[in-house]
């Protein structure tokens, strides 16, 4: 029997029999599902509020996908209550049950990849390829998690002795209760992700999802309760950020934070405001404006196809895009006319389409921020800087992807992150110069080279400021080199107190040690 297709971010399309008919039933089986209404989850009980707000969707804003509760404070206060409630009887499973549960909750996300997918597609307009990427790393990187708590042993060591009667032991322990705040753009991953590498150590969770993809948490929760964790272990608020996730931040019961968002939200508003009392945990990951540098030595296939899926894959809306370009002036026209190709040749169109690369922006503040920085680029817009506004697009926020060239060298637009499908290029003399420019930003999330020369290797991975380098990868930016190990940190002002997905440190940053001596 043939393995089922597996798609990651890696594929080049999700054109398989076996995904097109699994894709296929799905849309069928949601179509009569779009616009219900969709209770939180708070102690494992359904929980309604007098208010409803309507997740729409980007492809056409007339189509409701799903309505759900306006969380209030009181019900933030229920959640924290009942994950403190649940925090001892939790934190003293023994942590190879707590495995066990949580790869059953992968073995479900896993089971049902397609019709997760298909919401996905629905609520945030990913294509077919970015949302069952997605939903397989979620369920992979839970795997991963419980994998690392058995290869640590549940992170229990024997230390050496001082005496000979001493037996020192090194534990590492829950906090308490967690939330994590996820950001719309991979609700999934960034919500179970985090949420699984807590509740692993024996953290309880209080989940906080983006208004603009608020369902995405609730069938999360959902999975986690039907995998078994107790009531308590994990609940989901819906609502919006003043609201539940300042409750949340500011919530004295509250013992550590994940965040995943924009760095004005991530480090102004929470990071500098969560420790009152004592410090407490706080992770933040928070953006980029991430550089790649192309050499003459490059194959130029390979750069202008990693340029093209980092830059305007899922329309830009991933911290690890592609935003800046530094291409060696002996190769620029050329470059520069292959990814301008690329670009206007690129497939945009309905996202539950097999053929569609890229579908609409995500959120109407993204659609206006893509007119606004169209005009701020003025005569430096090379290609694309369209709205599409006729036939199918006229009910949805599509827009065409755009490259950028000649912006002065103080533009603003080489300093903020996007978040939409624009990449600026400028050229370049030598690698120092790239170096040089690829680092003067307050962010430092990835960083791409494009060389066939081993010196010039070696002195981009000596010498950029990043938490993610890559070379040479034509399937565009990355986060690490899922499936299998996905670091996530940031360097400078993209990330701080570890990562927040992924790599071999992830679930250490949910503990705290404590060492044990006992004397015979």
């Amino acid at each position: 029997m043939t393995a089922p297709a597996k798609v990651t971010y890696v594929s080049l399309s999700a054109d398989n029999p076996d995904v097109r008919a699994g894709f296929d039933a799905a849309i069928t089986q949601i179509a009569g599902q779009l616009g219900a209404t969709h209770p939180m989850r708070i102690a494992g009980a359904a929980r309604h509020a007098s208010a409803t707000t309507e997740s729409l969707s980007p492809a056409d804003t007339r189509i409701v996908v799903a309505r759900v509760p306006s969380g209030t404070t009181a019900d933030v206060n229920d959640a924290v209550a009942a994950a403190r409630a649940a925090f001892p009887t939790w934190s003293r499973t023994p942590w190879a049950e707590r495995a066990r549960l949580i790869e059953r909750a992968a073995e479900i996300i896993h089971e049902r990849r397609y019709e997760l997918s298909v919401w996905l597609i629905w609520e945030m307009g990913k294509n077919r390829v970015e949302a069952l990427g997605e939903i397989e790393e979620t369920a992979d990187l839970l795997t991963y998690y419980a994998k690392q708590m058995r290869e640590n042993g549940g992170f229990v060591r024997e230390m050496d002795k001082l005496a000979p009667t001493d037996r020192n032991v090194s534990v590492l322990r829950p906090y308490g209760v967690w939330a994590v705040i996820a950001p719309w753009n991979f609700p999934y991953a960034l919500m179970g992700a985090p949420a699984a590498a807590a509740l692993l150590a024996g953290n309880t969770v209080v989940m906080k999802p983006s208004s603009e993809t608020p369902l995405s948490a609730l069938k999360l929760c959902a999975i986690f309760e039907e995998a078994g964790l107790p009531p308590g272990t994990i609940s989901c608020v819906t609502g919006g950020g003043r609201t539940v996730g300042d409750t949340l931040v500011t919530h004295p019961d509250v013992d550590g934070v994940t965040f995943t968002g924009s760095y004005d939200v991530g480090f102004k508003q929470l990071y500098q405001r969560f420790s009152t009392k004592f410090p407490k945990p706080c992770i933040v990951e928070m953006g980029g404006k991430n550089p790649a540098i192309v050499m003459d030595s490059a194959d130029l296939d390979r750069a202008v196809q990693g340029v093209h899926r980092s830059a305007f894959g899922m329309n830009g809306h991933k911290c690890s895009a592609c935003s800046r370009v530094y291409v060696h002036r002996a190769i620029a026209d050329e470059f520069l006319r292959r990814l301008e190709r690329a670009a206007n040749e690129t497939r945009i169109g309905d996202p539950l389409a097999p053929e569609t690369f890229v579908g609409p922006l995500a959120t109407r503040a993204s659609y206006e921020d893509y007119q606004r920085y169209v005009v701020q680029a003025g005569k430096a817009v090379r290609a694309g800087g369209q709205v599409l506004r006729d036939d199918a697009f006229a009910n949805g926020y599509f827009v065409r992807p755009t490259i950028l060239t000649g912006l002065p060298a103080d533009h603003a637009l080489w300093r903020e992150e996007l978040f939409v499908p624009i990449v600026a290029v400028q050229a370049i003399g030598s690698l120092d110069e790239a170096l040089e420019l690829a680092n003067a930003t307050t962010f430092g999330l990835t960083a791409g080279l494009f060389s066939r020369k081993q010196d010039e290797i070696d002195a981009f991975q000596d010498r950029i400021e990043a938490g993610v380098i890559y070379v040479n990868r034509g399937a565009g930016a990355t986060t690490g080199a899922w499936p299998g190990v996905q670091p996530f940190g940031g360097w400078k002002g993209s990330g701080s107190t570890g990562k927040n997905i992924g790599g071999h440190y992830t679930i250490q940053c949910y503990l705290r040690e404590q060492s044990r001596t006992v004397v015979e």
